[in-house]
């Protein structure tokens, strides 16, 4: 039986809108070169750009078990594969983040819609406090602009809010749901100050300058409808 839909489900990217994964990628970076050398940084970003293009998503972990079979013998690869699964998300959640979840909920549910492997970003979730602030409701596809009809299946709703960095996915997911969707696009991360990104996509129904911003934004009007 087909739950009834809700009036409102908000939706939450995970990197460079609710967490700041460009910081996550320096403190990689800097581990790499400290530790392990420059030789073996510059290699391990070379595979995972490889992958990163095959993918479509970033796959750190999948990076180092390629990386792996080229240098099976070596056991500081296995290291960092500790340190990457060990890392304190936590303390690179964007400022109130958990705030502006919080702050959604008075209207619908929350969740968590991201792209992202099935082993590292669920992780990330969980280790960031996301997975509890969201109540279990998270949601990884490899492109999930492309799994609408997957998400309305787990969270029917008659009006969706996506909130992300990306001003692609936002126009995407807004050519399929039209009015069904507000979009809301955060200016946080590399990509989403990409040089004539403005030119290239309709603006966002909201935009805002850091997640923290949302928490000026009502959305009671959507829970009327």
């Amino acid at each position: 039986m087909s739950k009834p839909p809700e009036s409102v489900v908000f939706l939450f990217d995970i990197d460079n809108t609710l967490l700041n994964n460009d910081a996550v990628t320096d403190d990689i970076r800097h581990m790499l070169v400290q530790r392990y050398g420059t030789e073996v940084s510059v290699r391990y970003w070379e595979i995972f750009e490889e992958l990163r293009s095959e993918l479509g998503y970033a796959d750190y972990l999948g990076a180092l078990q390629r990386y792996r079979q080229t240098s099976m013998h070596d056991a500081r690869l296995l290291r960092i594969s500790n340190w990457l699964v060990d890392y304190p998300f936590a303390n690179r959640l964007f400022p109130q983040s958990l705030d502006a979840i919080q702050h959604c909920r008075k209207w619908g549910t929350v969740a968590i819609l991201s792209d992202g492997d099935a082993v590292f970003q669920p992780r990330k979730a969980e280790r960031s406090g996301l997975f509890q602030a969201v109540a279990r409701n998270v949601l990884i596809y490899i492109h999930k602009e492309e799994e609408l009809d997957h998400v309305e299946q787990i969270h029917p709703a008659k009006h969706y809010v996506m909130v992300d960095d990306k001003l692609r996915i936002l126009t995407a997911m807004k050519a399929i749901w039209g009015d069904r969707l507000t979009t809301v696009f955060v200016r946080q991360g590399h990509y989403a100050h990409e040089v004539g990104l403005e030119q290239k996509y309709p603006p966002a129904d909201v935009t805002i300058d850091r997640i923290g911003d949302l928490l000026g934004q009502d959305f009671s009007h959507l829970a009327d409808r």
